[in-house]
């Protein structure tokens, strides 16, 4: 009998596609924004609202909006094709400028939340609201009144935590610590103003602190906070509150200051500790003085600034700390924040204001030019 062909095997068919959830994402042009981008670009579609700034990045699909608008200033039209697409919202904007008018402050980020509820609503998605740690530092009375943007802050953040718990969506809140630079690389997308009170005492400008040795300072870096909320979007997790904080593992204050000044060392003699002083002494001794007539307008402003942010951002107690918790990405350590921070700095001193800039200025225009010359002649 003739053997008969065997038949050809019919192709292989393709591998079904999956269509990417789409993120809404508010504040991709920020700090954290621009780690979120990092991490969700490979597992979702990602769309940026954004008001002034561009994100220009290729990865993402930028609409113009401005969250402070009825139907975020978008056409009717618009409004229900963007409700239409969206999956996720992750609302990340928000007003950190302490400078800023108090009433500014509160209306950007609670009408802004609920700007974003709404849409979340009509377009049934889930909602990761990026509030704060430090909601859970509430101000005194004469801290209010001495630091009325951060109180308006803490106030509004408060807030919009409020309307995320009583909206008819499901609805996460992340509660960051203060966010610093890439634990890696070090690299931040925008100068905050912890940071520039740390490269401060690297260069040896701040002779009093307040603060006692050992409150702790909660620091983590950007890519831990955006590594647990891509954790939480891709487990579908859909309610309860996340501490994205270093908590028990912080740095004490004297451990961040040591740090600094063994950092300044790599660039000349170690500079002078400043003096850590107790917050009862604060207001009673340390705000009246530079508050005076006599004392320097720039040394007040700098001083003023400093107390501030060292008397939101700083706690006896730990914070408690959801990472290394399912769906929320690791657990930090104290040596894995020392290392971050020291990368931290080290980005900082190769930037504008960093040390280096500061030993080019102070070089004889001779010196510098020779140095100028080498450059070129090397590359």
């Amino acid at each position: 009998m003739p053997q008969s062909r065997p038949r050809p095997s019919a192709p292989p068919s393709p591998p079904p596609v999956v269509e990417r959830p789409t993120v809404l994402l508010t504040g991709g042009a920020g700090v954290l924004g621009r780690a979120l981008i990092d991490e969700l670009a490979q597992d979702f579609r990602i769309v940026c609202l954004r008001h002034r700034t561009p994100v220009n990045d290729r990865r993402v699909r930028e609409i113009r909006a401005d969250l402070l608008e009825p139907g975020l200033g978008l056409t009717p039209a618009d409004f229900e094709r963007l409700a239409g697409e969206v999956d996720l919202v992750v609302h990340s904007a928000a007003a950190t400028n302490w400078k800023a008018e108090p009433d500014s402050i509160r209306r950007a980020n609670l009408d802004g939340t609920l700007a974003m509820l709404d849409l979340a609503a009509r377009a049934g998605a889930r909602f990761y609201h990026m509030s704060t740690a430090f909601v859970a530092n509430p101000l005194a009375p004469e801290e209010q009144e001495r630091f009325p943007g951060a109180a308006a802050y803490l106030a509004s953040k408060t807030a919009a935590e409020r309307v995320v718990r009583e909206a008819p969506v499901p609805g996460v809140i992340l509660r960051p610590s203060v966010v610093m630079g890439d634990s890696v690389t070090g690299r931040i997308a925008g100068m905050q103003g912890l940071t520039r009170a740390l490269g401060a005492i690297v260069k040896g400008q701040v002779p009093v602190l307040p603060g006692a040795p050992e409150a702790r300072i909660d620091m983590v870096p950007q890519d831990v906070v955006a590594r647990a909320v891509g954790d939480l979007l891709r487990g579908g997790v859909t309610a309860g509150e996340y501490w994205l904080t270093a908590g028990a593992q912080a740095l004490l204050q004297r451990d961040v200051v040591d740090t600094c000044l063994e950092f300044a060392e790599r660039y000349g003699p170690r500079p002078h500790p400043p003096r850590l002083i107790p917050l009862e002494s604060v207001h009673r001794l340390l705000l009246p003085l530079i508050e005076g007539p006599t004392f320097p307008e720039s040394l007040r402003r700098r001083f003023h600034t400093y107390a501030e942010l060292l008397l939101v951002f700083q706690r006896a107690l730990p914070f408690e700390s959801s990472l290394g918790s399912p769906h929320c990405g690791s657990a930090l350590s104290k040596e894995s924040l020392r290392q971050a921070l020291v990368r931290n700095l080290t980005a900082w001193s190769t930037g504008r204001g960093g040390m280096r800039a500061q030993r080019r200025a102070q070089q004889p225009p001779q010196k510098a030019s020779q140095n100028a010359e080498t450059r070129e002649l090397a590359s």
